[in-house]
């Protein structure tokens, strides 16, 4: 039976790659390496690209074609023109205003799936939206990057626990582990509020969050069942979100241990540990998920999935082996790794949507 494709998200999913790809160009520089750059600003601009560019535009892409409410397209079109005006037009507010908009647009989403549906997991991801919206107002109005950096995290912390939280009920967590849940992402949520006035405190208290969320989901999160499954997607899914809660814990014991770092190898630590260990591997993990709701196109799993997700954690290990003992060179290679590492998933992501879409191709011909 020939598979119904929804071509209508390409261009935004398109535009979000894009934005992924100028965020590891950027990645690249920050690290020290000396590569051409397009544009002077591209270094300055990693985080917003990877944040609202890429991140923030394929959530709420996610989001827009589940509701199936047209006008919601509008956000990942205010994301994809506010990354692209950030580049192309620099030392002008422009392009942050449209990607705090973008946020806005975010939250409003949120607050429509809240009204649906008023449970914890919607509220947690709410909540996310809004680190997300309240992380660009600082962005825009000035704040220094390793103040707004906490948001632009909580956000993705949120917005991920709140979105396994919903798939976990099929687990039936009692009332006790959801109150647990609660409190436990209330007092990373205090620790983000409280970094706007204490800067070591909320640093720590955050750090102590994130660890806990990440041994809450040792009995209640699905994946660490599934590790052993006998469906090989379903294993191999299980295995990226593992790893996944493990490098959350990670950087929430390096926020607990060190407290607020502005820069410095501690800083890349404390923040690849969530935005390359935590996110990424979630990426990994829920693509096969992702890619078929957004484009009716199924993943076909491969072995060889495998290694990229190999590499991802092995050299992340390295990088923050280099931060730790100050090996700047250790860190360059083991930062370089990790985007070998992510563009071999998107090229294998892209292999396999590309085989789904012939064979329907030859299904249609032959039949």
């Amino acid at each position: 039976m020939s598979m119904k494709i929804n071509r209508t998200p390409i261009p935004f999913l398109a535009l979000s790659l894009l934005a992924f790809i100028f965020a590891l160009w950027a990645g690249l520089l920050r690290l020290g390496w000396q590569i051409p750059t397009p544009v002077s600003s591209l270094a300055m601009l990693h985080g917003p690209l990877m944040i609202s560019g890429f991140l923030g535009a394929l959530i709420a892409l996610e989001r827009v074609v589940a509701l199936k409410i047209r006008w919601m397209y509008g956000v990942p079109l205010l994301a994809a023109t506010g990354w692209l005006v950030s580049l192309l037009v620099q030392n002008q507010p422009f392009g942050p205003i449209l990607l705090t908009a973008a946020s806005l647009g975010g939250v409003v989403i949120l607050g429509h799936i809240v009204r649906r549906e008023f449970a914890l997991h919607a509220v947690v991801m709410f909540l996310g939206s809004l680190a997300w919206l309240l992380g660009n107002i600082l962005w825009l109005t000035g704040s220094a990057i390793f103040q707004v950096v906490f948001w632009w995290q909580a956000f993705l912390i949120l917005t991920i626990c709140g979105e396994r939280l919903e798939l976990n009920r099929v687990l039936k967590p009692s009332r006790r582990q959801q109150n647990i849940f609660a409190a436990v992402a209330f007092v990373f949520i205090a620790g983000v509020i409280v970094t706007l006035f204490n800067l070591q405190l909320g640093t720590r208290l955050s750090g102590l969050g994130m660890l806990a969320l990440a041994v809450w989901s040792v009995p209640n999160d699905i994946a660490w069942r599934n590790l052993r499954h006998r469906l090989p997607l379903t294993r191999y899914i299980a295995w990226c979100l593992a790893l996944g809660f493990l490098w959350m814990g990670t950087g929430g014991a390096i926020n607990l241990v060190y407290g607020a770092q502005a820069a410095g190898p501690r800083y890349d630590a404390a923040l690849h540990a969530v935005f390359v260990g935590f996110v990424i591997s979630m990426i990994f993990g829920h693509a096969p998920i992702i890619f078929p709701a957004l484009l009716g196109v199924p993943i076909n799993f491969q072995k060889s999935f495998y290694i990229h997700l190999t590499l991802l954690h092995i050299s992340l290990a390295l990088r923050l082996a280099g931060d730790l003992a100050n090996q700047f060179t250790v860190r360059m290679w083991g930062g370089l790794l990790n985007e070998v590492a992510i563009l071999l998933f998107l090229g294998m992501t892209i292999y396999s949507v590309s085989r789904s879409l012939k064979q329907d191709s030859v299904f249609k011909h032959t039949f």
